[in-house]
């Protein structure tokens, strides 16, 4: 299997040829419908958000620290990664580049409706930023089994995503089942020795480029050069179902009374979202 890069392509075509079958795909050229694909540089960063501030590792880093530190990573000594800034509450002023959100394909969303927005269901609208040989520090599946858009705006990063089916091989954790216990880079086959099983997948996402990774996929990434990319998360009716299991195992480390609330709300807000994205009936 092959992470197929396509050019223009229309909503259906996605939808029957990748979304529903919960096929990866890239995009090559959807960021081009946000002004962020010819604003978004490190030099842009430092000059319009240089003071906004992030804590990484008990350290607190300005947005210019945080670049000098990505641009000078390497291999032998990276940078520490991923530095994950969160949109809305510390960098909202980049909302207005990065619209339409959904880009044209990454919808019905139903983590933008005016019910999903109260509480945290593990949406996220971030940028992450990284520099040589920074890896994402485990294998997971995104929380929720929310399908997970990133959108590659400067650099390029390399990908690792397995094919579904392939959980036994990867060994996800006891305690906290949406990670992996082995290191994908660095495999203790001794330890891990189903890993051998696995097919991983690896690819590089271009600057300019967006990979959709389906809800339930096993993925990581690290940096191959200084990278920017905004990534943000979907729910709708095709993963909601696995979305509510996550929301009752993640409610329930909380006691069965939160778990119970949180869930009964989940479930109604989820079908007001379906009954809102029905299509209307036009009047004859």
């Amino acid at each position: 299997m092959d992470i197929q890069k396509v050019d223009k392509i229309s909503y259906r075509d996605f939808m029957e040829n990748f979304y529903k079958p919960g096929i990866p795909v890239v995009f090559k050229e959807a960021t081009k419908a946000w002004q962020a694909s010819t604003v978004f540089t490190p030099d842009w960063f430092r000059k319009n958000l240089g003071e906004k501030t992030i804590e990484k590792n008990g350290r607190t880093y300005t947005m210019r620290e945080v670049l000098d530190l990505v641009e000078t990573s390497t291999e032998a000594n990276p940078a520490p990664y991923p530095f994950i800034f969160d949109i809305p509450t510390n960098l909202h002023e980049l909302i207005p580049y990065i619209q339409p959100t959904d880009l044209g394909y990454a919808k019905p969303n139903w983590l933008q409706s005016k019910w999903f927005s109260q509480g945290y269901w593990g949406s996220a609208l971030e940028v992450f930023i990284g520099g040589p040989g920074g890896k994402f520090p485990y294998l997971h599946i995104d929380f929720y089994h929310l399908n997970a858009w990133i959108n590659q705006l400067y650099g390029r990063k390399q990908f690792t995503v397995f094919p579904k089916g392939q959980d036994e091989y990867l060994y996800p954790r006891p305690d906290d089942p949406w990670r992996s216990a082995l290191n994908i880079f660095e495999p203790d086959y001794e330890k891990f020795p189903l890993y051998r099983k696995a097919t991983p997948i690896h690819f590089t996402v271009e600057a300019g480029e967006t990979l959709f990774i389906p809800a339930g996929t096993w993925h990581s990434a690290y940096s191959l050069e200084p990278t920017i990319s905004v990534a943000f998360d979907q729910l709708n009716a095709k993963n909601f179902s696995a979305f509510l299991k996550d929301v009752w195992q993640f409610k329930m480390r909380e006691g069965k009374l939160k778990a119970i609330g949180q869930y009964s709300y989940a479930w109604m807000a989820g079908q007001l979202c379906r009954i809102n994205s029905r299509p209307k009936l036009k009047n004859a």
